[in-house]
């Protein structure tokens, strides 16, 4: 097939951003922008990398990138296409030089949080806690945390900076949470569009109390995470469920009641699914961003765990390619050092931002100034990275051994897929037990589960498990997969 034109595109080979990272960024926005429509034959890598002056591997490696991701497709002997499953981007009147306009509802922020629900430590009066997927607080670099935070106390106490600051949060670590996320998650903020929080159910609370007024619809996925729930609740929000499949939420359904009702807002968690642990496709990303630019509402995104994705590198926010600033996107560390030390973020519109702060003012007047100082140290000087990677590695390991054990013990039971990040498992009953009391039964083993029936708005029976497994080594997965064996091999 001819090729009859050859994709232009400007990148900076001295950026922080690995070079193809920069090309799968340009491809997507492309898309996104209809320069390249779905089924668009791409140029041949080497073809492409001439053009660019780069190497060939680069290419090969921003087209697998992307492949993986849902945005091309390739076809044997034909070459790399944009993939069709993608929605069309169609402008707003029929000139096709007619800009993008701005909708006339309220502008949104985006903002990340960790999702996790409060639980007993793992192995506390020897139960083996198969938590909602938090980290193994045991892998904490302590020297270097408490050297740290020595450092900040001592510095700020001698410059006389104990006292009140800016509630939203450090400048220094808000500095290094936007370089973090400019440069590995595709956004493009500063630092004020930046607010700390005291964890991200904070900032998903401060999210809610922002966007709802009494009786707002607010969307949930029937399966979802229940404290974001509860917070939409609190604020006097109406919740609505829709359903969702092995590629998230399911948009069609979202969208015929968006022709039903008025939606304030859409809360989902598309980089690994809470609670079933799927990632949401490219084709699904794109229909939901379109949805709410065509039906005026906000989508608080929750994109926990998003430093642990083992098959390839982890998929862009929907916060990176929303260009109505319509998403809400909340983040947190909890996952990459502990829960306990509450450091969490959310990304926003500087008017969103300021917002924040005022709420913050009357909740808490400002965050742990010396905490804020001892984690941005820590960013600063690659600590937090090189805890990323030493961790990676063993929650890689702890991955497979899960895997290998549910195989071996649990293979008549449950079914699974192995998810392509996060720290949890999703498992669903081959055969239907009594969901009511299985976590009670759990516990008698000494075993601690987590049922879906918990992540439902009316508790209701659900046929599956979420394990946890990054707090466990290997000893403790094993004995807690056998204990688990027995409570459902019990009638």
């Amino acid at each position: 097939m001819l090729r009859s034109w050859s994709l232009k595109m400007d990148f900076s080979k001295a950026s922080g951003l690995a070079v193809y990272l920069q090309i799968t960024q340009k491809i997507i926005a492309d898309i996104q922008l209809g320069r390249l429509p779905p089924s668009t034959m791409m140029p041949g890598s080497r073809k492409l990398a001439d053009s660019l002056k780069v190497n060939r591997k680069t290419i090969v490696q921003a087209y697998d990138e992307l492949v993986a991701q849902g945005w091309l497709s390739t076809e044997s002997r034909r070459g790399t296409f944009v993939s069709a499953k993608l929605p069309g981007f169609l402008l707003p009147t029929n000139d096709p030089s007619s800009p993008v306009t701005e909708t006339s509802g309220t502008e949104i922020v985006t903002y990340t949080q960790s999702a996790t629900i409060e639980e007993a430590p793992s192995l506390q009066g020897n139960i083996i806690d198969f938590n909602d997927g938090i980290p193994d607080t045991r892998l904490i670099p302590f020297e270097v945390l408490s050297r740290a935070f020595r450092h900040a106390l001592v510095v700020s106490a001698r410059a006389n900076r104990l006292g009140y600051d800016d509630p939203k949060g450090t400048l220094a670590l808000r500095k290094a949470i936007v370089a973090m996320l400019n440069m590995e998650r595709g956004l493009a903020v500063g630092v004020d569009n930046i607010c700390m929080v005291r964890g991200s159910q904070m900032g998903i609370f401060l999210a809610a109390r922002l966007l709802t007024r009494a009786n707002d619809c607010i969307v949930f996925e029937r399966l979802t995470y229940p404290p974001a729930r509860e917070a939409f609740k609190s604020c006097g929000a109406k919740v609505l469920s829709v359903g969702q499949d092995e590629y998230g939420i399911n948009v069609e359904e979202l969208e015929q009641l968006c022709k039903q009702q008025a939606i304030r807002a859409v809360y989902v968690t598309p980089h690994h699914q809470f609670p079933t642990t799927v990632m949401m496709t490219a084709e699904r990303r794109l229909k939901l961003l379109i949805l709410a630019e065509q039906y005026d509402f906000a989508i608080v995104e929750d994109d926990y765990d998003h430093e642990f994705h083992f098959l390839h590198h982890p998929v862009f926010p929907l916060a990176s390619t929303d260009r109505s600033k319509r998403v809400i996107y909340v983040g947190s560390l909890s996952k990459v050092l502990a829960p306990g030390l509450r450091i969490g973020y959310v990304v926003a519109t500087t008017a969103f931002i300021e917002r924040c702060a005022a709420e913050i003012m009357l909740i808490d007047r400002q965050g742990n100034s010396v905490t804020e100082l001892a984690v941005t140290e820590l960013m600063d000087a690659g600590e937090i990275k090189r805890h990323i990677r030493r961790t990676f590695k063993i929650y890689s390991e702890r991955r497979a051994t899960l895997e290998q054990l549910i195989h071996q013990e649990l293979s008549s039971l449950v079914d699974f897929e192995l998810p392509s990040g996060g720290l949890a498992f999703w498992l669903r009953l081959k055969k239907p037990i009594t969901i009511d009391n299985l976590a009670e039964r759990a516990l008698a083993q000494k075993v601690h589960i987590l049922p879906g029936s918990l992540f439902t708005d009316a508790n209701e029976a659900t046929q599956a498990i979420r394990l946890g497994f990054a707090s466990l080594n290997k000893r403790e997965l094993t004995e807690g997969i056998q204990r688990l064996k027995r409570v459902l091999s019990t009638p």
